[in-house]
């Protein structure tokens, strides 16, 4: 898993590319956390790149997504979902729980 993070000026940009395991789950919520520590809470996630996601991967998008709406200081906002990422989103539900947006450019304008 690859994990790129980019500051613009109206969210922070985090790009995922390959898998989403158990095993790196962790990487990814550091990641996060790091961004919500330093006071960004409007966070794009890019998941173009993903090839996979397992639950571990959807419990961190999920507690992000709490925490940044936490006091409605922001949101996490889904971009560009490969088709087999967002059947899996709307298996487990969580096309209700997410904004999901067909490219990132969209999800940052409407952040």
């Amino acid at each position: 898993m690859e994990i790129e993070v980019k500051q613009l000026k109206r969210a922070s940009l985090v790009k995922v590319s390959g898998r989403v395991d158990s095993s790196n789950a962790p990487d990814l919520e550091k990641a996060l956390k790091e961004l919500m520590e330093q006071g960004q809470f409007r966070i794009v996630v890019d998941m173009s790149g993903l090839n996979f996601i397992s639950s571990a991967g959807l419990r961190v998008l999920i507690s992000a997504a709490k925490t940044c709406r936490r006091w409605n200081r922001g949101d996490v906002y889904l971009a560009a979902l490969p088709q087999h990422i967002m059947e899996t989103f709307e298996l487990a539900g969580l096309t209700r729980v997410f904004k999901i947006f067909p490219d990132t450019v969209e999800a940052v304008g409407n952040l």
